[in-house]
């Protein structure tokens, strides 16, 4: 397995970005992890609320003389925009990777890439036609700790990995809008499931190959919603090994992962979330590692993908491979 390569020296300007969306992943960690980005600058924000816009771009000091919008047309006309960061809800990604792409600028897109695997193509097609670069928002492979673990594997430390669990829930807020059938697909598994998802295939395939069979059970009987409330999904990867993910808004429990093999085993703790922080073990003994933002680091990675043109580690294909699991399992 590659290390990390080093960043490149830095362009003679940041990239400029805009946001798409004023929401809360927005607001709490896209923006602020922008700050700690070399080459990237937060330019304008794109709301349909103009005063939402307005507000965001005041806190996270976006840097155009105009910087705030409720038109998309006027957002991305600007020619000094290079990028834009689709954080709305999801059933609006294509439409806006899409005219982002359109007008020639670079696309990250928040998990999931987008709400049906023909949308998800188009994306990706849109983007490759226009020459940009398209990401996708998994921070979890960025952080520390998963990163060290999935080297480790690689190494050998467990030896064949036979198992793996990844269970993510949470209470819901009081309104979601990922439970509205206008803005959303699926609720428990576009809140966190997807990301529990990609990171079991991004761990196990290049030991474990594929999945070849994706199996699921889902609830919805709590709020009575029309998506997913819990589902529990099992996989099957081509060398055999075995895979369960679990993710809800019905309850809080312990944010876990769990990797068996047959040389050991390694359990994190926490390592789901924003903050890059939590334990992990590794045959009983700590893996050592640095607590740091993992939104930084995946906006990082896309930064230098633009600068040195080549594909971001969660690219759009990436991205349409995990949308249609999401589509397998409901």
């Amino acid at each position: 397995m590659e290390e990390d390569s080093p960043e490149p020296e830095r362009s003679k300007r940041p990239v400029r970005f805009g946001m798409i969306g004023t929401g809360d992943v927005a607001s709490r960690w896209l923006a602020p992890a922008l700050q700690h980005v070399n080459g990237a600058a937060l330019w304008s924000v794109l709301s349909r609320d103009y005063n939402k816009a307005a507000a965001f771009a005041a806190t996270h000091d976006a840097q155009a003389i105009v910087a705030a919008f409720n038109r998309l047309e006027e957002f991305l006309a600007d020619p000094q925009l290079d990028a834009v960061i689709v954080a709305s809800p999801d059933r609006t990604h294509c439409a806006y990777a899409l005219a982002a792409a359109a007008a020639g600028k670079h696309v990250f897109v928040e998990k999931p890439l987008a709400t049906s695997t023909e949308d998800a193509r188009r994306t990706v097609q849109a983007c490759r036609d226009a020459g940009k670069t398209l990401a996708v928002g998994y921070h979890l492979r960025w952080h520390a700790g998963h990163r060290l673990l999935r080297q480790q594997l690689a190494d050998g430390k467990l030896g064949k990995i036979r198992h793996m669990r990844a269970q993510w829930t949470l209470k819901p807020p009081a309104e979601d809008w990922r439970a509205e059938p206008t803005l959303g697909r699926w609720w428990s598994l576009a809140a966190v499931g997807t990301h529990a998802l990609d990171l079991t295939c991004w761990m196990l395939q290049p030991l474990c190959g594929k999945p070849v069979e994706v199996r699921s059970l889902l609830s919805n009987g709590i709020f009575q919603a029309v998506h997913d409330e819990s589902a529990i999904v099992s996989l099957r990867f081509e060398s055999g090994a075995t895979a369960e993910v679990l993710s809800s808004v019905a309850f809080a429990a312990p944010r876990l992962v769990q990797i068996y093999g047959t040389a050991g085993n390694a359990y994190c703790q926490d390592t789901f979330g924003p903050r890059g922080a939590g334990s992990i073990l590794v045959n009983q003994e700590v893996l050592d590692f640095t607590t740091a933002c993992p939104y930084a680091a995946e906006l990082a990675d896309f930064v230098r993908a633009i600068q040195a043109d080549r594909q971001p580690e969660s690219d759009g294909e990436n991205g349409v491979f995990n949308v249609e699991l999401l589509e397998q399992i409901a």
